[in-house]
């Protein structure tokens, strides 16, 4: 069972429990930072269950493009932390490295060792993308392309979208539109303007989620000149822009129904409306000064904290009534 402890815990948290072992399992889970990975395999879903109302779905293909984008997500954030750290943004006293080891700076691996990783992830990554590219066409192989490239220079030169408040637009369009759009290609040889309006609520949440990370670290990213959207609005201006982006993500959902674009069974997605109106709350509080009792073991990280817990009810229901929708058609 300590195994297991471990490997759930690092996938909760990013950490370790107290006092644990660290295993080469946990390890890579940590490093990888593997529990946002959900939100990568809920933005694939989307698009291969717009496919699968169609009719059509490849479990082969869908079991390929998730792993593939799970190793890219693990390169993403691998390549983040080193590009950061190269350039003096990660450091010691930076929440980056004080809610969760980070690869270089805990002492986990070198820096050799991490591009060594990254190689070794985009090597598969590539394998796959070729794979696809021969069995369904070269518009797979430019999704991952472009995917890969907005990750490196999301904080890589001489882009930098980070730094230029470009950062959350560039999320939104991976796990909205690229990922989503991508997977249905991939099942169905198409790209029907439906497809790139149903990547488009997840997309939304998925973008809050840095939002609430990028407000975490607003005084620190000011003092180091990290120009992230909060930091280029302002901080109550960025705190409007998440709260809308949330509700945005409500008003998406009945659009796409209203267009009978998903199932009219995704509207139990507004179950998750207590969440919503919690983490509203949470935008309107000041941040405690020191960890609460009882709060998970990501501090001093906050807003982010609660961003991703809307997320994982929104998203999982936006999922799960758009599932429920395929019993009519019996198209699994």
């Amino acid at each position: 069972m300590g195994l297991l402890n471990n490997w759930k815990t690092a996938l909760e948290t990013g950490n370790l429990p107290e006092n644990a072992k660290m295993d080469f399992v946990s390890k890579w889970l940590i490093l990888t930072r593997a529990e946002v990975f959900s939100m990568t395999i809920t933005s694939a879903l989307v698009g291969a269950i717009i496919a699968a109302y169609d009719g059509k779905i490849n479990w082969l293909y869908l079991a390929l493009v998730i792993s593939a984008l799970c190793l890219a997500h693990a390169s993403n954030n691998l390549i983040n932390d080193y590009f950061d750290y190269k350039q003096g943004v990660d450091t010691a006293d930076y929440p980056r490295t004080q809610y969760s080891p980070h690869p270089i700076i805990s002492g986990l691996i070198t820096e050799k060792q991490l591009l060594g990783a990254v190689l070794i992830f985009s090597i598969l990554e590539f394998m796959a993308a070729v794979y696809l590219f021969i069995n369904v066409g070269w518009q797979a192989m430019a999704f991952a392309a472009a995917g890969f490239l907005i990750s490196v220079f999301y904080v890589a030169p001489p882009l930098k979208l980070k730094y230029r408040g470009l950062g959350e637009l560039a999320i939104f369009l991976i796990w909205g539109p690229l990922i989503t759009v991508g997977t249905y290609f991939v099942m169905t040889g198409q790209m029907p303007a439906k497809a790139w309006l149903a990547s488009i609520p997840y997309g939304l949440v998925v973008m809050n989620v840095l939002l609430g990370k990028h407000l975490d670290k607003f005084d620190a990213d000011s003092k180091k000149g990290v120009k992230t959207l909060p930091v280029v609005l302002g901080w109550k201006n960025a705190l409007t822009f998440t709260r809308i982006n949330s509700a945005m993500f409500y008003v998406a959902v009945v659009m796409l129904v209203l267009f009978k674009i998903i199932s009219p069974l995704a509207l139990i997605c507004f179950f998750s409306v207590g969440r919503f109106k919690k983490f509203i709350d949470i935008l309107a509080t000041k941040k405690p000064d020191a960890k609460p009792e009882g709060f998970i073991n990501l501090w001093p990280l906050w807003y982010v904290v609660w961003a991703f817990w809307f997320n994982k009810l929104a998203g999982g229901l936006f999922i799960t009534g758009m599932l429920l929708g395929l019993i009519p058609y019996f198209r699994f």
